[in-house]
């Protein structure tokens, strides 16, 4: 999806303040606001890539003003309307709403070490053969859907070389929209700054991508 949530490679953000020490969480509610997620997603109404589709929604000014877990809070508060788990008014009051049913919470204490253990995205069986392979030289594909994607704008059009085939997951593009999981081959390409940014770019530099096998095409 074309937007301001697609800011790798952008320009005129300023600097990354390394913070030492960082904390994994730098305030309490932020902790809290994890939690929640956690606990809302194993209702299993919606899954990995939809939830990041819908931080994708936020308005441009919201999305550059927030901070990390407060565009967390926006999109999984949107997930929960949408899903029928609570309404409008009851996010507003903090109440619920007078007569509405009592559910059993689909993830308690006792479940919360395996669900951490689990991992988002898994990986499927592979039926079809692999179209590259390590070393191969690709390019990405300049694409520019409507919906959710995981191929970076700033990649779109490049030249890489295939670094690993990790094996077959999630397709997040359809996955996204519940279009289907459509497992396909995921990659590791190598691309030089320079080809990504240009003649200014360091020439020691590299970026590696994780790609799905539908963003690539041989040369």
């Amino acid at each position: 999806m074309n937007g301001v949530h697609d800011m790798g490679g952008m320009h005129g953000m300023g600097p990354i303040q390394h913070e030492k020490n960082e904390p994994v969480f730098h305030a309490a509610w932020e902790g809290r606001v994890y939690a929640i997620n956690r606990a809302i997603g194993a209702w299993g109404k919606w899954n990995l890539d939809a939830s990041r589709h819908e931080i994708e929604r936020l308005p441009p000014a919201d999305y550059l003003r927030m901070s990390y877990y407060e565009k967390w809070l926006a999109g999984r508060t949107e997930l929960l309307v949408k899903h029928g788990l609570v309404t409008r008014e009851e996010i507003e009051s903090g109440k619920p709403a007078a007569g509405s049913a009592k559910a059993t919470p689909a993830l308690t204490l006792a479940g919360v070490t395996a669900a951490l253990a689990r991992g988002n995205y898994r990986r499927v069986d592979p039926k079809a053969k692999a179209r590259f392979k390590a070393g191969q030289h690709v390019r990405a594909l300049n694409l520019n859907p409507a919906g959710h994607t995981r191929l970076p704008r700033y990649a779109r059009g490049k030249q890489g070389v295939i670094a690993r085939h990790h094996g077959i997951f999630v397709f997040p593009d359809t996955n996204a929209h519940f279009l289907g999981e459509q497992p396909r081959h995921l990659y590791s390409v190598h691309f030089a700054a320079r080809e990504l940014w240009g003649a200014t770019a360091s020439p020691r530099d590299s970026v590696f991508i994780d790609m799905w096998e539908s963003y690539l095409e041989r040369l």
